[in-house]
């Protein structure tokens, strides 16, 4: 299965949180597996952001960005051609979405994903509505 997380998706492989099994389920199961470029400096952010919070400990978060530089070595990383940006536009114009979010569906769409994983409900609905096979992935 060529299998697409996004953002809040790939995050639950770095900092345990509910959602967390069930992406790394899908990954043992996944024969491929596809990200968006943005989705690195999203995830960095992230954890910065809970770093400033003090939600996780300074070693947790070199742990998190180590693995992660680690994983991201083993996907796909989908780049932002023209026919990503094409489809992000398209995306944009049919249903409520932000535009990092339009992004990594875009992304999904142009590598053809066999699934498509978020923790974003609209991203989710997005997706299925322009024909990728979706799962929303647990944030509760």
């Amino acid at each position: 299965m060529k299998l697409f997380l996004d953002s809040s998706a790939f995050a639950k492989r770095f900092i345990e949180e509910p959602g967390s099994r069930a992406v790394e389920d899908l990954c043992r199961r996944a024969d491929e597996l596809g990200l968006s470029v943005i989705c690195v400096p999203e995830i960095v952010s992230a954890l910065n952001r809970r770093l400033r919070e003090k939600s996780i400990s300074r070693q947790d978060y070199l742990r998190a960005r180590r693995r992660l530089a680690l994983e991201v070595g083993d996907a796909m990383v989908v780049q932002l051609t023209p026919e990503v940006v094409r489809l992000s536009l398209e995306l944009l114009e049919d249903s409520p979405l932000r535009t990092m979010d339009a992004l990594q569906v875009a992304s999904a769409l142009a590598w053809e994903a066999g699934l498509f994983c978020s923790a974003d409900s609209r991203q989710v609905n997005a997706a299925r509505r322009a024909g990728l096979i979706t799962r929303r992935i647990s944030s509760e």
